[in-house]
C-alpha cells in the first residue's frame, strides 16, 4: 500500500519523529495535527510489520526495528521487547534528521516567548520563525528525494504550533497584516526576539505662537552635535512643534522615538489656527500601547501652554500617514497681513480680489527654499479671494487655494518668478508681514 510504502522508506534511510513524518503527508486528512499524523503511520507499520513477523517473515522483525530505532516508536519497541529481539542501547541515540528533536521542546519555546513579551502592551500579535537555510534545505532535498506532494514546510509547522500555543496562553489575537508585535523564534537554536510594531497615535494641532518650527531645526553649523553658534543644543530654535506634541506621548508609551507626519506645513513664522493641521505621532517599540488619549491631551497642551495646542487625538495605524502626504495638496485657507510700499485704495483693492479669484497662478520655486528644494515652475489653483483695508498701506487678504501655494510669494512677487502676483496686479510694491494657516481642507482623507 503506497501510503504506507512512502513512510516506511522515509524511516528505513532517516529518524523521524512524529511531527517530521506526519508533516509529509500534512495535506491528507483534516482537523489532524502532523504529530497525530506521523503517530498513526508509526502504528499503522509496527501493525503491518507484526502482521509479516507472525508470517515467518523476517522483515517482519527489520522494520519493527527500524520503526523502534528510526521512527522512536513505543508500540514497535514495545513488540520487540515481546519478541526478545531488542536492539543494543547504542543504536537508540538518535535525533530526528529534520528537526533536531526541536519539536520536543514547543513548550520551552513558549514559555521563552511568553517572558520576552511580558513587559509590553498588544492586542494581537504574530509568530514569526527564522531557521538556519541548511535546515530548510535539508528539508527540501529531503522532499525532493521522497517526490512529497502532501507535505507542509516545517517553518509553516512551528509557526502554526508556537502561534497556536502563545494565543492559548495569552488569550490575544494573531494578526497575520498589521500585528501589534511580532515574536521571532528561533527553535534550532532556541533563541526569542520580538519585533514591536510602532505605535500611531493622530490628531490635530494648533500653533498658537510665531517663530517655532513644525520639525526639530538643526544647526546649520554643528549639524546637531553642539556648538558655539547653538549654545550647545545642536538645534536652531529651542523647541518646535515635533518636540512639543511628541514628548508627552513618547513618555506615556514608554517607547524608544517618535517621527513626526503633518499634512503639509507652515512656516516658521506662520500659526496654524482654525481647527488645527493633522498629523500622525509614530512611536517606535512602544512597551505601552494602551494610552490615556485625553490625558495624554491634557499634557501636551499644559507642557505646551501658549505655543501648541492638540485636539481629537485617535489610534490609528500606518495607511493615515499615506493619506496625509495625499491631503498636502488640499484646499488651504490662509490670511496674511500685507504692507505695500504706497497707499491703497478699497477701488484698487477690489480689483485685486477680481483678478485672483479662480485663476491659476505659476511659480518658481521660491528663493529663499531654493537651497533645499528643486528648482521648478509649480501651478497652483486659487479658489477665493477676499482683501480688507487696514490702514492706508496695509491690507488683510484670505484665500482659499491649492495646498502648496507659497502666499508669501503670491505677495511680493518673488522677483518676478510668482506671476501673476499682489505686487505686480496692483503696480505697488508689497510684502507680507503676518501669515496664519486658518483651514485645511482634507475631504474626509483623514479627520
Amino acid at each position: 500500500m503506497e501510503i504506507l510504502e512512502k513512510p516506511l522508506a522515509m524511516l528505513i534511510k532517516h529518524p523521524l519523529c512524529d511531527h517530521c513524518l506526519g508533516r509529509q503527508f500534512a495535506l491528507l486528512g483534516y482537523s489532524i495535527e502532523n504529530k497525530d499524523r506521523g503517530k498513526a503511520l508509526k502504528l499503522s507499520l509496527t501493525l503491518q510489520a507484526s502482521a509479516l513477523n507472525l508470517a515467518k517473515n523476517a522483515e517482519g522483525v527489520k522494520r519493527l526495528q527500524v520503526l523502534a530505532v528510526n521512527g522512536f516508536s513505543r508500540e514497535a519497541q514495545e513488540t520487540l521487547h515481546h519478541l526478545k529481539k531488542w536492539v543494543a542501547k547504542k543504536d537508540q541515540l538518535r535525533t530526528c534528521f529534520l528537526c533536531e528533536d526541536k519539536f520536543q521542546i514547543l513548550d520551552a519555546l513558549i514559555q521563552k516567548a511568553l517572558q520576552a513579551i511580558a513587559n509590553y502592551e498588544y492586542t494581537t500579535f504574530l509568530v514569526g520563525v527564522e531557521l538556519p537555510v541548511e535546515v530548510e534545505e535539508r528539508e527540501d532535498e529531503f522532499k525532493a528525494a521522497f517526490s512529497v506532494s502532501y507535505g507542509e514546510s516545517i517553518k509553516h509547522e512551528f509557526g502554526r504550533l508556537l502561534g497556536k500555543g502563545l494565543a492559548e496562553k495569552t488569550d490575544k489575537t494573531v494578526e497575520y497584516k498589521k500585528p501589534d508585535i511580532v515574536v521571532l523564534i528561533n527553535p534550532l537554536v532556541e533563541e526569542v526576539r520580538v519585533q514591536v510594531n510602532p505605535l500611531f497615535v493622530a490628531g490635530r494641532y494648533r500653533k498658537l505662537g510665531r517663530d517655532i518650527p513644525q520639525s526639530k531645526w538643526f544647526c546649520s553649523s554643528c549639524r546637531g552635535k553642539g556648538c558655539e553658534k547653538c549654545g550647545g543644543t545642536g538645534k536652531m530654535y529651542p523647541e518646535s512643534v515635533e518636540e512639543l506634541v511628541s514628548k508627552p506621548l513618547l513618555d506615556a508609551a514608554k517607547g524608544e522615538k517618535t517621527a513626526f507626519h503633518a499634512s503639509g506645513r507652515e512656516d516658521i513664522d506662520a500659526r496654524m489656527l482654525g481647527s488645527g493641521r493633522p498629523f500622525v505621532i509614530e512611536i517606535s517599540k512602544p512597551k505601552k500601547r494602551f494610552l490615556d488619549l485625553k490625558k495624554a491631551e491634557r499634557d501636551v497642551n499644559a507642557n505646551a501652554a501658549g505655543k501648541v495646542e492638540v485636539s481629537s487625538l485617535y489610534f490609528t495605524d500606518k495607511d493615515v500617514v499615506r493619506r496625509l502626504k495625499k491631503a498636502e495638496s488640499a484646499q488651504k485657507e490662509y490670511r496674511v497681513l500685507i504692507e505695500f510700499e504706497n497707499g491703497v485704495s478699497e477701488e484698487g483693492l477690489r480689483l485685486l480680489e477680481d483678478k485672483l479669484n479662480g485663476i491659476l497662478i505659476k511659480q518658481q520655486t521660491p528663493l529663499r527654499v531654493l537651497h533645499r528644494r528643486a528648482d521648478l515652475t509649480r501651478e497652483k489653483y486659487i479658489y477665493e479671494v477676499k482683501v480688507k483695508k487696514v490702514s492706508l498701506k496695509r491690507a488683510e487678504m484670505e484665500i482659499r487655494c491649492q495646498g502648496g501655494l507659497y502666499v508669501k510669494e503670491l505677495v511680493s512677487g518673488d522677483e518676478g518668478r510668482t506671476m501673476p502676483n499682489v505686487a505686480e496686479l496692483l503696480g505697488n510694491r508689497a510684502k507680507p508681514l503676518k501669515l496664519d494657516v486658518l483651514n485645511i481642507i482634507t475631504d474626509g482623507y483623514v479627520r
